[in-house]
This record gives C-alpha cells, structure tokens and sequence, in this order.
C-alpha cells in the first residue's frame, strides 16, 4: 500500500471524476474495475523520508529498544502506557529453546571465566562488568537448567504520531529522555520508518526484527499493569490517584457493603480524613453520626449545625442500656436484649464462670419480669429497669456468686459511676450530624459507654427510615481490646447493610487491632479499606494481611500525612487526601 503510493493516488485522480455520491453508486463503480477496496481506505498521499513518514497531514516516527538496564522495576513501561500524547506501542514475544540457549549460554560463560582467570594471572583487577555478567549468567543457567525460567526473543517498537515535523521532534526527544531516566536505550528505525510503522499497527507483522534475549522474569516486568481507576459518576472524592494523578470519586454504598477501615499511625491524617468525608458525605445527603473518644470533632460539629453530645457524669444526656425497641420489634427482642446485656456486663464486670454466667442470666430475666416486660411485645412499652434494679436482684439471690457479681457491679450503681449508665433515657438522634462524645470519662469506662451508645445507634438505625447513614467509630482499639465487645462491633459491622447503613472503623494500634480474630474479621467484612502511613513496627504484618508488594510497603513508611493505599473492592491505588480552604477551615 505504501511502496505505490504515486500511482494510488493518480488512480484516485484520474477516477474521483467518475465515482459519484451514494455508497451504493460507488459500490457500482466498484463492480465494474475502475477502484478497488484497497483505493478506497488507502491514504491520498503517503511520503517515505529516512527517519520519518507522512501520510496525509500526520507525521510519524518509530523507535525501537536495543538496550536494558541489569535491573528494571516492575510495571516500568507505565511511564509511557501514561504519557501525555498518544502513542503506538508494540511487544513481540518469541519463545526459544532452552537447550540451545544452555549451549550458547555454556560457551558464554566458558569466555567470561577465561577472560577473569586471564586477568588474575597477569596482576590484572578483574574488569567488574565481566565479574557482574558472570554472576548473572551462571544464576541464569542454574535456572533455566532447573526449569524455572525459560528464555524469549522480545522486541519493542513505538511510533510516535505528530501534526507537525517540529512536534514529532520534540516528542521523540521527550520519549527518549523518559526511556533514558530508566536506562533504557532506544534509537530511530532509520531507513526502515514504513517498517516500523507497519509493525506497530495491528497487523501482528514485526517487519523491524529487532529482538534482545530475555529470561520470563525480565519478560514480566515490561507488563504495564496499569493503576485502577477508580472515578465514578457518583459519590464524594476522596483525594488524588498518585499514579495517575486521576481524582477518586467514590461511592462507598455501591459496594458489596458500605463499612470501611481506617488504620494509620498518629498524625498520618486519620482524623482529617473521616471530618473531611463526613462533611462531604453530608453534602450528598448522607447522615453521620460518630463515636468520639477524644471530642476531636466537636469543631466540626459546631460549625455544621450538628448536635454533640457530651457523655458524661455531669452530663444532662442519659442512655438507658436496657431499652428496647417499641416502634419495630424483632420477635426475639427480649432474648436478644438479654443476650446484649450478657456481653455488656461482660465488659463491665470482666470474665465470668459458667456459673456466674448462669446466674447472671436467671438475673436478668428476673429484672424484667419485676417491671411486668415478658416476652409479649406489648409490654414493651412499660418502662424498661435501669442498672439499679438488676443489682437488687443479684443483692436478694442466696448464691455467693450474685454477691460478687452485684460486687462488680456497685461501682456503677452507688459509686463514682453511678450517674452515667443508671438513668432512664431523655436522648434519642434527630440531626443529620450526631457526634457522641466520651472523653471526660476515665479510661476504663469508654468500652462501655462505646458499647452503650453502640446500642443505643442500632436501636436507632432499626426502627428509623431506610436511609443512607454513617457510622464513624474513632479508636476501635477500646471494643477491640475486649472480646465481648469486639465481637458486639463485627455483629454490628455484618449487620449493617441491611439498614443501608456504612461503619467506619479507625484505630492508630494496628498491632492490637491485627491480632485478634474480631479486628481482622472486622478488616473482612469491609469492603473499603484505607491505609495511611504506618510505623516500622506494623508494616510487616499490615503486608501480610493486605498481601502488599515491597514497593507498596516502603511507599507506607514514606507517606507523608495524608497519603497511603485506598482499597475499594478489588481495586487499590495510592492515594492523596486534598481539601479546600473552605473545607480545611470548616474542618480546624
């Protein structure tokens, strides 16, 4: 097609007279011999020059590779996958036989050990570039010997297309700057531009035939295992793809479950992260209501009109953790309750006999039945007991466990606690942005207030409407830490999606989180995971559990705050939290 250019284009002269409009005219014209296919779809002017071609008014210029570095990394031809013009890029692989390479290999290798013995007889420093061959050639023997890796003829060819001789110039220069920085040695297909052009169509025809040998490993890093996308029509953005520089647009509740979780060290980000997703989330109609152990979102909260409620001693807002659920009930609601409250007491009381246990359940049975609430939804709505009244009937058992069972417990009913878990609630969740917090409380009452307020919120979530909402819960470490309520969070983390509801979890101990089968379990059940920068002590096992490349794993030691990994679903990229000045003075 290119070699009679000239006379297709006087053939498409002398006969563009005689072919009128209409395809089915030119279909007739066609019929009778005077143009063929081939003059049709053939270009009017095709120009052969010695390191370029033009066809029509497009210039067009093919390089190949001659030279690689000892070693390169792994998606290296990504540089040019995701260059800012485009480009024609074509890979020939040809398979060769191991047993004449291991001939051709054996005599290399007989001349590279006679030049370093040559060299050490005369006094000489062995040359290193000999020494380094050596090495790599006997490595490479072993392993074709053994067959682990087998051996390709590999060629690579880039046309690179212009509007004009000045860009394809300029462009040409920057594609073997960017070859270069890899080390990587490209020249022009001189007197052989038509060849390379046709090899870089997809005609699957290598008319260049410029191979370098290539074992299967080195083979696999030319792959350009491109970066997820991971832009989406709807959702928030939730920072920059580094890899590409895209904007990652999400939206968490088109997954197969809305939960994510959040681990990075103190002062990776976490905190502005969630703040920056809650406010953008509540711009897309979204509620959020979030568990905050250090009232570091109060500021927010304020600024957005939300309600922060300050749990507390001396706090006017009370949460009864015997309430149940009056406006939808479950037909086990009772046993349910009771089955919660075991784990509550649990937390409150630490570990349990199988005897105490017992009769800590015939306790709590009891306490409801002095109220008039059975199993009959109906009384339900009679006033649920409090805290007080389960230690009067563990104070009138007979068994010396219900006297060290109400033991444990007095501390909440008459002592310094007493007037955080032993009222009736006055609180219920009406604002789109609720922020529960539970700083001023001592350390070792957190988990329970958590475990409270936990479920207070599914109470909330069930018997409202089906609405998208967000759960944050900021250093899950405290519920992780025990087992009952490390467990209660991975049931409510299962059981969220069927109220359309998305559970964020956060922790700065990865470690601890890691290591129990509720943290990890948690990790699991979410289908959104966000990594941010993390210590040299968790790494590791953050690499183990997320199956991380070594690139990825020293990408995490070096972030800066607000960098790390974004996993949605089976995609995962590096990532970038961006805010605007508006946001960031919202947010501090």
């Amino acid at each position: 097609m290119f070699g009679k250019k000239n006379k297709n284009s006087k053939k498409s002269e002398s006969s563009s007279s005689k072919i009128p409009s209409g395809v089915q005219k030119v279909a007739d014209v066609m019929a009778k011999g005077d143009v063929s296919l081939k003059d049709i779809i053939a270009p009017s002017y095709v120009e052969v020059d010695f390191n370029h071609i033009k066809i029509d008014d497009k210039f067009y210029r093919t390089i190949f590779v001659v030279g690689y570095p000892r070693y390169v990394s792994a998606n290296w031809l990504n540089s040019l996958i995701a260059y800012d013009h485009p480009l024609n890029i074509s890979m020939f692989i040809y398979p060769s036989e191991s047993k004449a390479i291991l001939g051709e290999l054996k005599r290399k290798i007989g001349e590279m050990q006679a030049t370093v013995e040559s060299d050490m007889k005369a006094g000489k420093v062995v040359d290193p570039t000999v020494q380094v061959s050596l090495d790599d050639a006997l490595a490479l023997q072993a392993e074709l010997a053994k067959g682990a890796e087998r051996f390709f003829q590999f060629g690579l060819y880039i046309t690179i297309p212009a509007s004009t001789i000045e860009e394809l110039n300029s462009v040409t220069k920057e594609i073997d700057s960017t070859l270069s920085s890899l080390l990587v040695i490209s020249k022009q297909a001189t007197l052989e531009q038509e060849e390379g052009f046709r090899s870089t169509l997809p005609m699957f025809r290598d008319e260049l035939q410029v191979w370098r040998n290539m074992d299967s490993t080195s083979l696999a890093m030319t792959f350009p295992f491109s970066t997820a996308s991971l832009t989406k029509n709807e959702g928030i953005m939730y920072g920059l793809n580094q890899h590409d520089g895209s904007l990652i647009i999400f939206d968490r509740f088109t997954l197969e479950n809305a939960n994510a979780v959040i681990l990075g060290k103190s002062g990776g980000g976490k905190s502005f992260m969630v703040k920056l997703e809650a406010l953008r989330s509540l711009m897309m109609g979204t509620d959020v209501i979030i568990l905050d152990p250090e009232n570091e979102y109060r500021t927010l909260c304020k600024n957005l009109g939300g309600e922060f409620v300050d749990f507390s001693a001396s706090s006017e807002y009370k949460l009864n953790p015997f309430d149940l659920n009056i406006d939808n009930p479950d037909p086990d609601e009772l046993s349910n309750k009771i089955l919660d409250l075991h784990s509550l007491m649990r937390v409150i009381m630490g570990e349990l006999t199988p005897s105490q246990d017992a009769l800590l359940d015939r306790a709590l049975v009891l306490t409801y039945r002095e109220k008039g609430i059975t199993q009959d939804p109906e009384t339900f709505e009679k006033q649920p007991p409090l805290l007080e009244d389960l230690f009067k009937i563990l104070i009138g058992m007979e068994a010396i466990e219900a006297r060290e069972l109400a033991d444990r417990l007095e501390k909440f009913v008459k002592g310094s606690a007493s007037g955080i878990f032993n009222s009736h609630s006055n609180f219920d969740i009406k604002n789109t942005f609720t922020v529960f917090g539970i700083r001023d409380l001592e350390e070792n009452l957190r988990p329970v207030a958590m475990y409270i307020v936990l479920d207070h919120i599914w109470h909330h979530i069930r018997q409202g409407d089906p609405r998208k909402r967000v759960l944050v819960v900021d250093e899950a470490w405290y519920l992780i830490k025990n087992k009952d309520s490390g467990t209660y969070l991975h049931n409510f983390a299962k059981r969220a999606r069927k109220y359309h509801l998305g559970m964020t979890t956060i922790t700065q101990d990865v470690e601890d989180f890691l290591a129990t089968d509720e943290g990890r379990a948690i990790i699991t059940n979410s289908s959104l995971q966000i990594i941010l920068k993390q210590s040299t002590a968790a790494v590791d096992k953050i690499t183990k559990t997320f199956y991380l490349t070594g690139g990825e794993k020293h990408f995490l030691l070096s972030a800066g705050v607000g960098e790390g990994l974004f996993f949605a679903g089976q995609s995962h990229v590096g990532f970038q939290v961006v805010a605007s000045e508006e946001e960031k003075h919202l947010i501090e």
